[in-house]
């Protein structure tokens, strides 16, 4: 699977985001009090703006910005032979980039999405304007087996499901995972005492909501 086949199954931008959160609220509660979560939803990433991310620990990561424009998706394989570090020119990969619109020039050439000036740390991009009817992408060649890293990257957002993200972070966290309260939060329900006890025993909603609040994310 690459950015063609998930563009086809990624969600439109409303549901997209409500989903990110979920994501982020999710692992603020299974992994309260850590700088380096799995997931991660800023509600006021700057002004008009929201960003939802996602980073491993081991160089891969994607960002998607919401601005009033639409949705911009960025994701970053370091081990794919599309990655700028794997080519020769030191540049992204032809085709990647070169087709986002100018509503999206900014995030294209976003400091904090390169880790050098000028050179964009990205294998795979998709956007989406508020009025388009789908996901968009430029015309890669792709290399080989078309290893861009979105098959495994975006998984959780085109599958989309509780079942899914319960099989995840139970294997992520070593511990039970109770699929009524992720089934709760993917529902966009407010976030409650007894949703938080389930999912995680040792922490409450008082030491939580803080960290909740920054996403964006309903707590009751």
């Amino acid at each position: 699977m690459t950015a063609y086949d998930v563009a086809r199954r990624l969600p439109d931008i409303p549901e997209l985001r409500a989903l990110c959160r979920s994501l982020a609220a999710l692992d603020v509660v299974l992994s309260p009090g850590s700088d380096d979560r799995h997931h991660l939803y800023d509600a006021a990433w700057a002004p008009g703006e929201e960003l939802a991310s996602m980073w491993n620990g081991s160089g891969d990561e994607y960002s998607i910005v919401f601005t009033a424009a639409g949705a911009y998706v960025r994701g970053f394989d370091h081990e794919s032979p599309m990655s700028p570090y794997a080519t020769d020119d030191g540049k992204p990969w032809p085709g990647v980039l070169d087709a986002v619109p100018d509503v999206f020039r900014a995030c294209v050439e976003e400091p904090a999405f390169s880790d050098e000036p000028g050179m964009p740390t990205v294998t795979v991009c998709l956007w989406r304007e508020h009025g388009d009817t789908a996901w968009r992408h430029g015309d890669v060649d792709f290399p080989g087996d078309g290893d861009d890293g979105a098959d495994w990257m975006f998984a959780l957002l085109t599958d989309g499901t509780p079942e899914a993200f319960q099989e995840w972070a139970q294997d992520y966290y070593e511990m039970p995972v109770d699929l009524g309260a992720v089934r709760h939060v993917f529902a966009g329900q407010p976030l409650t005492a007894q949703v938080v006890a389930a999912l995680n025993p040792s922490t409450t909603l008082a030491d939580v909501a803080d960290d909740v609040a920054e996403t964006g994310y309903p707590i009751h």
